[in-house]
C-alpha cells in the first residue's frame, strides 16, 4: 500500500510540475493572421477557380493549418505559427509536388502579412528566394502573391490567387 501511495503522490508532484498551456487565444501576435481563417474558394486575376483551401487553428489556437487542394489534382498543407522568441510568423510549406517552402515575417502597416525565405525544388535539387504576401481586401477577399527570385536577381510571380470565402 505504500509504493501505491507513493506512486500517487509522485504523479501528482510531476502533474503540477507542467506549466500551464499559453492562451494563445488571448494573445495579440497570435491573433494577426486570423483574417486567413476560413473555408476558401481561390481564383486566379481572370477569376477562373484555382483551387480549395482550408485555413483552421490548430493547437489551442497557436497555429494555423492550411489544406490546400488544386483543381489539377495538386495539393499541399503549411502549418503557420507565431514564433515569440523571433517576434515573426513562421510558414513552413510542403506540397505534393515535391517542394518546401520555409518564410518567416511578420504583419505590415498596410495590414498584409510579409514572409521571407527559401523556396526548395526537391526533384531538381535547387533553391530560391522566395516571399509571400497575404492582403485582406476591402471586399472581404485575401489576396495571396507569391514571387521567386530568379538567378538573375529578378523577382518573378509564382502564383496570384484571390481568395472568396466559400458559400
Amino acid at each position: 500500500m505504500r509504493l501505491f501511495t507513493f506512486l500517487l503522490l509522485l504523479a501528482s508532484s510531476l502533474a503540477s510540475a507542467q506549466p500551464e498551456p499559453f492562451d494563445c487565444e488571448g494573445s495579440a501576435p497570435h491573433r494577426q493572421f486570423d483574417f486567413w481563417l476560413g473555408e476558401w474558394e481561390v481564383h486566379n486575376a481572370a477569376g477562373e477557380l484555382q483551387g480549395h483551401n482550408l485555413i483552421d487553428k490548430v493547437q489551442r489556437g497557436c497555429a494555423l493549418s492550411e489544406q490546400w487542394r488544386s483543381v489539377r489534382g495538386g495539393s499541399g498543407q503549411s502549418l503557420n505559427w507565431y514564433d515569440p522568441g523571433s517576434g515573426q510568423w513562421r510558414q513552413l510549406w510542403l506540397d505534393a509536388g515535391a517542394s518546401i517552402i520555409d518564410i518567416n515575417g511578420g504583419l505590415q502597416q498596410d495590414g498584409a502579412m510579409l514572409l521571407v525565405g527559401t523556396i526548395y525544388y526537391l526533384n531538381a535539387g535547387t533553391q530560391h528566394p522566395f516571399r509571400g504576401r497575404w492582403t485582406p481586401l476591402e471586399d472581404g477577399r485575401v489576396r495571396q502573391f507569391f514571387e521567386q527570385q530568379d538567378d538573375a536577381g529578378a523577382w518573378q510571380t509564382w502564383f496570384e490567387g484571390f481568395y472568396s470565402r466559400k458559400q
